[in-house]
């Protein structure tokens, strides 16, 4: 392999791993967002916001990473997916400053009434940031088209079938984590309530992965190849088997974090597979990764970039999580 084809890969494997983290750490607080909007009784919401307030800005640093990293690293990439996302991004972006605005503010908000209208803003804000994301990601694995170099589509692929299903997906796994978290970070009552919800999701949750991976197989022969090879399977299907029993246990043992642990690496394992299906394409059916890098140059500078970066955010989300570590008693609102 070349030298430039390392760096590629190298390039690839940085932006690949911002997005697993932004959908990680980001997607477990829209996951407790959409609970919050649900959740009838105001002394659990305020426990569930305590547990993501201090965080959640810092997990969405990821996201800056991953769409600043795209249009340097693979900037025609970037060229063809942006327009074609137009719609379903702006939205995504409205729905996390509502998001925001209702995580941040609901505090100063003195009337129970006017507190709980402000959660429902939040969890609304949170299911349609997800909603959008797994859209996003079901357009770019449906495939956009492009003619050289410029998208040539309408701009609405986004509203298909596959990819809003794919977000009804994303949204339910957002919802998996959100409660896995709320069980490491809760106790007493409100523990016992998402224990029962995390088992209920994280079996939904495998379904619609299992459907997912199906309807994805009859979107291209490529998928359908990748997706039937036993080197991707074989050892895809024993880590969620083995992932999902570890998850089950973990409820009766005293390592509170497991169940989430078990979740993520769900989550990692359908990410790694949904990598190998589309390699070597970034966007399919045909801007594949060589023919969308930028030159040498620039992929070195971003990679150095990269390499101080990732750490630093690593580091910084990994303190803020050891500082406001601990169980949650929920007190009255």
């Amino acid at each position: 392999m070349a030298d430039g084809d390392w760096i590629i890969l190298l390039s690839a494997a940085a932006l690949a791993f911002s997005v697993i983290s932004y959908a990680l750490l980001d997607g477990a607080d829209l996951g407790v967002g959409m609970l919050m909007g649900v959740t009838r009784r105001a002394r659990h919401r305020r426990a569930m916001a305590v547990s993501i307030l201090p965080i959640w800005d810092a997990n969405e640093t990821w996201l800056v990473l991953g769409g600043g990293g795209l249009l340097a690293l693979f900037p025609k990439a970037y060229a063809v997916l942006l327009p074609a996302l137009y719609i379903p991004f702006i939205i995504m972006f409205m729905a996390l400053i509502v998001r925001a605005m209702a995580l941040e503010f609901r505090d100063e908000a003195t009337r129970h009434g006017l507190k709980r209208i402000i959660d429902l803003l939040l969890g609304l804000g949170s299911w349609v940031a997800g909603m959008c994301q797994g859209a996003v990601l079901g357009t770019l694995v449906q495939g956009v088209s492009s003619r050289d170099g410029q998208f040539s589509g309408t701009g609405w692929e986004w509203s298909g079938p596959f990819p809003i299903f794919c977000g009804a997906v994303l949204v339910v796994g957002y919802l998996w984590l959100g409660a896995c978290w709320l069980y490491w970070r809760t106790e007493d009552e409100l523990q016992s309530k998402v224990r029962a919800q995390a088992k209920a999701l994280s079996c939904l949750t495998i379904v619609l992965l299992m459907i997912l991976v199906g309807w994805t197989s009859t979107l291209a022969s490529q998928y359908a190849t990748r997706l039937a090879t036993p080197e991707i399977m074989i050892p895809a299907s024993v880590s969620m088997l083995t992932l999902t029993m570890l998850f089950f246990a973990g409820f009766r043992t005293q390592f509170h974090y497991l169940p989430l642990f078990c979740a993520i690496g769900v989550f990692v394992i359908g990410f790694v597979v949904m990598v190998a299906t589309l390699y070597p394409l970034i966007v399919p059916p045909d801007v594949t990764l060589s023919n969308a890098a930028s030159g040498p140059v620039s992929q070195r500078f971003m990679l150095i970039g990269f390499a101080v970066l990732i750490p630093m955010t690593l580091f910084y989300n990994t303190y803020g999580f050891r500082v406001f570590s601990g169980k949650i008693r929920p007190v009255k609102d």
